[in-house]
């Protein structure tokens, strides 16, 4: 089995792709600063399998040390958070994962040249086709629509293009995933948060999954959501964008090109809300909401196409969203007697 570094281990995709490693076998280098979350507890932090690596993706020397070691590195340290998230952080998205993404190529050429790291897997996201008008989105498209407005999304087509540059000129293979839309539970309050009014609660600046678990859960009535709710999503479950992501790492076939790891089914956000709603209420209380001023970069539609991962990689995202609620609604519910939500 290989040994992989996992930048950003302690985050919330980062924790799902680290236990989807173990449980394959691989042995694992987790690297991360706590600046999200500070320090969490995890399941798997007592593996012999596991070596946890307190420190900042932007040291390039300690990156280069940890790069060395391994045989596969998936890169995916970054600054992350929901829609108000690129609004508030707008420039630090840019700056702090420019320079984090740059350290993480230098050490990955390094490292490669050395004779040592095989390949390095990058986390993208489904932003970079944020000023796409046709759907689904399809891998190649984001290099023929206009750029991303947000700035977020600008960076994350910027990390395509540094892949494809260090393959270009120093010859690291890579591969380049893109999760769309990922739902679990281990995301809880951010050290950096400020605080948003959504009616009557204050939410962190999270996703509209935690965002809106967490309304019903407080007993918001009418339920305030973002814009009209007929934003469409594709809701995929931690576990699925985790092993999407180790699949295409390992796959011969995925080296030097992209995929999106997504689920195929199509969610408006209305549609998510009132599923929510059932579900903490009960199937006979009448379902309210209202509609709140949405953000500017909360794109009308977010679907991928997932024809390519499918074919090319065998994989499919199999977890319903009824599923992925049952899960996250009791720890959204017991985070937030806890006070981390």
């Amino acid at each position: 089995m290989s040994r992989v570094l996992v930048s950003g281990s302690a985050g919330f995709i980062g924790g799902y792709v680290v236990e989807d490693l173990l449980g394959r076998g691989h042995n694992v280098v987790g690297i991360d600063n706590l600046s999200k979350y500070g320090q969490v507890a995890k399941s798997y932090d007592d593996d012999p399998a596991y070596q946890f690596v307190e420190g900042d993706c932007r040291d390039i020397d300690l990156m280069t040390k940890v790069a060395s070691e391994c045989d596969h590195f998936i890169a995916g340290a970054a600054m992350i958070g929901g829609i108000s998230y690129f609004h508030t952080y707008a420039y630090d998205l840019l700056a702090t994962n420019e320079r984090i993404i740059a350290a993480s190529c230098d050490a990955a050429i390094a490292a490669h040249g050395a004779g040592t790291l095989e390949k390095v897997t990058f986390l993208s996201s489904s932003m970079v086709y944020e000023s796409t008008d046709e759907w689904p989105s399809y891998e190649g498209q984001e290099r023929v629509i206009p750029p991303p407005l947000s700035s977020y999304g600008f960076q994350k087509l910027a990390v395509e293009y540094f892949a494809r540059a260090a393959h270009d000129q120093y010859g690291l293979p890579y591969t380049i995933v893109r999760p769309f839309n990922c739902v679990g539970i281990g995301e809880s309050r951010a050290l950096g948060d400020t605080e948003i009014l959504s009616g009557n609660v204050k939410l962190a600046m999270s996703h509209v999954v935690p965002d809106l678990v967490q309304k019903v859960l407080k007993g918001q009535d009418p339920l305030h959501i973002l814009g009209d709710g007929s934003q469409i999503r594709h809701y995929t479950y931690g576990g699925d964008v985790a092993r999407g992501i180790v699949d295409a790492m390992a796959h011969p076939a995925a080296r030097n090109d992209d995929f999106n790891i997504s689920t195929s089914q199509s969610t408006t956000v209305l549609e998510l809300a009132e599923l929510i709603w059932h579900k903490v209420n009960g199937a006979d209380v009448p379902f309210r909401y209202v509609s709140d001023p949405g953000f500017e970069h909360d794109v009308a539609r977010r679907i991928p196409s997932t024809e390519k991962a499918e074919r090319v990689l065998g994989f499919k995202a199999t977890t319903p969203l009824d599923e992925m609620l049952d899960e996250v609604i009791p720890w959204i519910a017991g985070a937030i007697q806890d006070g981390a939500i």
